[in-house]
C-alpha cells in the first residue's frame, strides 16, 4: 500500500483489528506506463513490510486516469509505524512525478462476510472502538529551527493572522495550538471534517504563506513550499500523527488549562512510551475526580508530544499532568524516557521537576469562533 502526501489523521483504529487502507490516485496524462512500472517495483518492496497482508491495484472503467489501491494489514500498528518511516518516503518517491493527486483513507475491518455467508468473528466488535467521539480530527506538524533563532521564530509565529475557519460545507478549523521546546516547533491542529482539505486550505491562505516564508531562513532543514514535490516531502517529514486520544464522557468544565509536554525518549522506545501514556490517560479520564479532561498523544518514531486539557492548574495535579501515576508506571517511564539524574519518582516534587523540563512553551492558541 502506498501513500504519497496525506497527513495522518487521528488514530482511533482498534489496535487488534485488521486494517483496510484505500488510496485514490489521479495519474497524469501520458504517465500511466511509468506509474505501472513504478508500482510493480514498489509492490514487491511493500510485500516485505511486517504486518502487510495483501494489496490490489484497480483502474476506473469511466476515467482511465483514476486508479485505486487497496491494501490489508494485520492491524493498524504496523501500517502506521511503516507509513511514518523514512523507508516509506524513499519507497514511494518514484511515483511523485507521475501522480497528480492522492487521497488516503483508513478503515478498521469491523464485520466481514465469508464465502459461506457467515460473519467473520475475527474483526473487532464495534464496542471496542477507542478514541474520541467529538468528531474532531487531531494532527500535528513538527520541525526544528537553527539554535539561537528561537525568539525570532516565536515572535513571527505568534503574530500571524488566523485564516478563515470555514473551509467548505463540511470542514472547518476548530483550533490551532502552537508550541516551542528549545529549537523544536510543534503545531497541533483540530479539524472538523476533512483534515487534508483543511490543511490545504490553510497552506493557500496569504497570511499563512507570509508567515511560512518569514521563518524559512531560520529552519535547520531548508524547504521550498512553492514546489509541490518539495512541499509534499516537507509535510511528510514534519507529520506528527495523533496515535492516541482519551477524553471524559459527558460535560466538561467551562475553563480548561491546555499544556503540552515533549518527552525525551530513549532510542527505539517512542511507540512504547506513547502506549504507556495512553493507558495512564485512559485511567485518568475515567477517574471521578475529573482532573484530566482530554489527552492526545502525538508520536513519530522517537518524537513523543502529549497535549492535555486539565480541569485544574498544572501545579494542582503534577502526576496527572505528567501522565504517570504510581510507582509501577513511574518505573516504566524511567525505562522508556531519559529522566535525568535528579529524578525520584513517584512523588509530586519529582513530577514538578520533570514538568518544568518537559513542558512546551505555548506560543499561540487560536480557537475558531
Amino acid at each position: 500500500m502506498i501513500t504519497l502526501s496525506e497527513p495522518q489523521a487521528q488514530r482511533s483504529t482498534p489496535q487488534d483489528s485488521r486494517l483496510r487502507v484505500v488510496l485514490l490516485l489521479d495519474v497524469q496524462d501520458g504517465e500511466q506506463e511509468r506509474f505501472l512500472d513504478a508500482y510493480e517495483q514498489l509492490r514487491h518492496n511493500v510485500a516485505s513490510v511486517p504486518g502487510h497482508v495483501s494489496d490490489q491495484l484497480c483502474q476506473s472503467i469511466e476515467n482511465p486516469t483514476q486508479w485505486l489501491i487497496t491494501s490489508e494489514w494485520e492491524s493498524a500498528h504496523p501500517f502506521l509505524e511503516w507509513v511514518d518511516s523514512a523507508s516509506h518516503r524513499d519507497m514511494v518517491r518514484p511515483l511523485h512525478g507521475c501522480v497528480r493527486d492522492t487521497r488516503s483513507l483508513r478503515f478498521s475491518i469491523m464485520r466481514e462476510t465469508s464465502v459461506t455467508g457467515t460473519a467473520d468473528s475475527g474483526a473487532a466488535p464495534l464496542a471496542t472502538r477507542p478514541g474520541s467521539t467529538d468528531g474532531i480530527i487531531r494532527h500535528a506538524l513538527t520541525f526544528t529551527v537553527k539554535p539561537g533563532t528561537e525568539s525570532k521564530v516565536a515572535r513571527i509565529l505568534a503574530g500571524y493572522t488566523s485564516p478563515a475557519a470555514q473551509v467548505d460545507e463540511t470542514t472547518r478549523l476548530a483550533r490551532t495550538s502552537l508550541y516551542m521546546q528549545g529549537n523544536r516547533v510543534v503545531r497541533a491542529v483540530e479539524v472538523v471534517g476533512d483534515l487534508v482539505a483543511a490543511l490545504r486550505h490553510v497552506a493557500q491562505q496569504p497570511e499563512v504563506r507570509a508567515v511560512e516564508e518569514a521563518i524559512n531562513p531560520y529552519l535547520e532543514e531548508a524547504r521550498d513550499l512553492g514546489d509541490p514535490l518539495a512541499a509534499r516531502d516537507f509535510f511528510m517529514r514534519a507529520a506528527l500523527p495523533a496515535v492516541h486520544h482519551a477524553a471524559v464522557q459527558g460535560e466538561v468544565p467551562a475553563k480548561l488549562y491546555r499544556h503540552a509536554l515533549g518527552y525525551p525518549v530513549r532510542s527505539g522506545c517512542g511507540a512504547a512510551l506513547a502506549e504507556l501514556l495512553h493507558r495512564q490517560d485512559e485511567a485518568a479520564v475515567a477517574d471521578p475526580a475529573g482532573l484530566l479532561v482530554r489527552s492526545t498523544v502525538f508520536q513519530r518514531e522517537d518524537i513523543v508530544v502529549r497535549q492535555i486539557d486539565l480541569a485544574v492548574p498544572l501545579a494542582a495535579a503534577p502526576a496527572v499532568a505528567l501522565g504517570v501515576q504510581g510507582s509501577r508506571a513511574s518505573a516504566v517511564l524511567a525505562r522508556l524516557a531519559d529522566l535525568g539524574p535528579d529524578h525520584g519518582l513517584p512523588g509530586d516534587a519529582a513530577a514538578q521537576r520533570l514538568l518544568a523540563k518537559w513542558e512546551l512553551e505555548l506560543v499561540t492558541d487560536r480557537k475558531a469562533p
